[in-house]
Parts: structure tokens; C-alpha cells; sequence
């Protein structure tokens, strides 16, 4: 039924309970690719056990994009199920909620709810919260979407592959050229996973750095000055101080609010500033450094998965 394509580098830590998860799903008929580029941990052993079939890249050859179209090319079916190797779904009916709403002809693309596990950086879990609400939207206004809970149609994609030469956003490069075919793109909030982020401060600047350079070759006119880093900075540290205090965990999150958001939009001012050109020394950076709100009531008359 559905073709699961995953990205992984040095991710023992986190895949084997994304391979669980799906392993405990409703929806049982699934293809499982893993697209590794030059693990040197367990990550490929541990999803060859889960039956996982291992598409390898050179990791001098890594984009997001390009390990994307590895994988999609190498999948049978015509749903494909995109997950990040260090994400895995809080119910059992993850796939079946995110192919759901496949069943509307004109929908190309879905994706799903996000939310850190508990240790997540306070800031990092606002982050979710706004990009990721509480309502599913069936055809949604903007290009917006996120590779690391998503799904497509296998057929669309093979008029247009994931752009390779992007350093971040390749998901949203694709979901902005299915709008303009005129395809829709549906938000399900019920397909639910965790997201695990554990980044030091240089790993947010880099994240929000490549993102930045993506983001202007897709949109030319985009812009990202020092007035805009200082207003976005202080507002969003404010917002992050207020919601902290309400929620009474300030006095722990105090520090890490302060640095996160400033690496993320200074991060984001730079890369505004560079252009998209992928250099060795970039790829290392972006790609192979090994770094490793009040909680609302989302509950779901689904029983969540319990992991081992």
C-alpha cells in the first residue's frame, strides 16, 4: 500500500523506535527504504533487522533532495511516506491518518503534526506549537509543509524530482510547484510524531543558515536585514520569556531561550546574505556535524504506542 522512505546518517540512537512505531501501525502493507549516506554506526544493521531495504549515497554526494529522489525512485508503491530516521508517531494510526487524505484526487502532498519529546529547547517547542496547530486543514492556503512527517503521490513526483542543488527546504520547493500545477496540500494534524532535536547552539545556527540560503533561491525576493534579526530576535525571546513564566518553567529554560533564538535568526540573517553553492567545507557543516507553552491536552481516543 505505501512505500516509507527514510534519511538517516549515524542514527542508532533514534531509528529503531521510528521502525518500531511503524511496525505497530494499523496500516500493515508498508515498504521500508532507508536511504543511508555513510553511516558508521549500527543505523543500517537496525533497519536491515526491521526489514528495511538499504539504498546508500555517497555522503559527498548528500542533499536532502538528492537522498530523497534516491529513495522515491527506489519505492514501489504509489504513496510514498517521507520520515526523518530520528522522528517516530505517538499512535497507531499515523500512516492511516496521513494517506487519509490521499483519498481527495486533487491532494499531492500531506503532512502531519510535530512536537519535541520532553528535554526539547522551550524555544524549539514553541516553534512546533506555531508551525504545527491543533486542526487539520484539508486544502491549505500556503506552500508550507515539512519532509520529516510527511507523504506525496510517487506519479507527481516523477514530473518533478526533489530539487538537488537546494541546501534545506526541498520539501517546500516541491509544495510550492504542486500549487502552481494546481494540486492541494493537506495538513493532518491527527498523523502525530515526535520530532527529536537535540542541537547545540552552533547546530541551530547552521539548520536556520542552510534554510535561509534555500529559502532565497526559491523565493528571489525574500529578504532578511539587521532590523528584521533584532525585531524577530526580541519578539520572539519576549514571547518565549511569557510563555515560559506561565507555564512556571522559566528559571530552567531561561538560558537556553536566549541563545536559540539568537543563533536562529542570526543564523537566518547570514544565510539571507550567501548564496546557495554547496561547498565541501558547507557540506560538513550542514550536513555531517554530529551534534548531538504550557503542554496543551492533545489527547486522542487512540491509545498511543507504548515503546519498549
Amino acid at each position: 500500500m505505501v512505500s516509507i522512505v527514510i534519511r538517516a546518517y549515524n542514527e542508532d540512537k533514534h531509528i529503531r523506535r521510528l521502525l518500531e512505531g511503524i511496525q505497530q501501525q494499523t496500516v500493515r502493507d508498508v515498504e521500508i527504504i532507508l536511504v543511508d549516506s555513510g553511516s558508521t554506526d549500527a543505523t543500517v544493521a537496525i533497519a536491515e533487522s526491521f526489514g528495511a531495504r538499504v539504498v546508500r549515497i555517497p555522503s559527498a554526494e548528500f542533499t536532502f533532495g538528492r537522498s530523497l529522489n534516491y529513495g522515491i525512485k527506489a519505492a514501489t508503491r504509489e504513496l510514498i511516506v517521507i520520515a526523518s530516521a530520528h522522528v517516530y508517531p505517538i499512535y497507531p494510526d499515523w500512516i492511516e491518518t496521513l494517506l487519509r487524505p490521499f483519498q481527495d484526487d486533487s491532494i499531492a502532498l500531506t503532512y502531519g503534526k510535530q512536537r519535541g519529546p520532553d528535554f526539547a529547547k522551550f524555544s524549539e517547542q514553541q516553534i512546533f506549537h506555531q508551525w504545527y496547530p491543533d486542526l487539520s486543514k484539508s486544502k491549505q492556503e500556503t506552500a508550507f509543509c515539512n519532509n520529516a512527517n510527511a507523504a506525496i503521490r510517487k506519479s507527481l513526483w516523477e514530473e518533478n524530482n526533489y530539487d538537488e542543488t537546494l541546501t534545506g527546504l526541498e520539501d517546500l520547493a516541491w509544495a510550492k510547484w504542486v500549487k502552481e500545477q494546481g494540486h492541494a496540500i493537506a495538513y493532518a494534524a491527527e498523523a502525530e510524531i515526535i520530532h527529536v532535536h537535540n542541537e547545540t547552539p552552533r547546530g541551530v545556527y547552521n539548520r536556520y543558515r542552510r534554510e535561509a540560503m534555500a529559502l532565497r533561491k526559491i523565493y528571489p525576493e525574500a529578504h532578511f536585514n539587521f532590523y528584521d534579526f533584532l525585531r524577530l530576535t526580541t519578539t520572539n525571546i519576549f514571547s518565549d520569556l511569557w510563555h515560559a513564566a506561565r507555564e512556571r518553567v522559566l528559571l530552567k529554560n531561561l538560558a537556553s531561550i536566549f541563545w536559540f533564538r539568537f543563533m536562529q535568526f542570526h543564523g537566518t540573517r547570514i544565510g539571507h546574505r550567501e548564496t546557495s553553492l554547496i561547498t565541501p567545507q558547507l557540506r560538513e557543516t550542514f550536513y555531517y556535524a554530529r551534534e548531538r507553552k504550557k503542554k496543551e491536552d492533545g489527547k486522542r481516543d487512540v491509545e498511543p504506542i507504548k515503546y519498549s
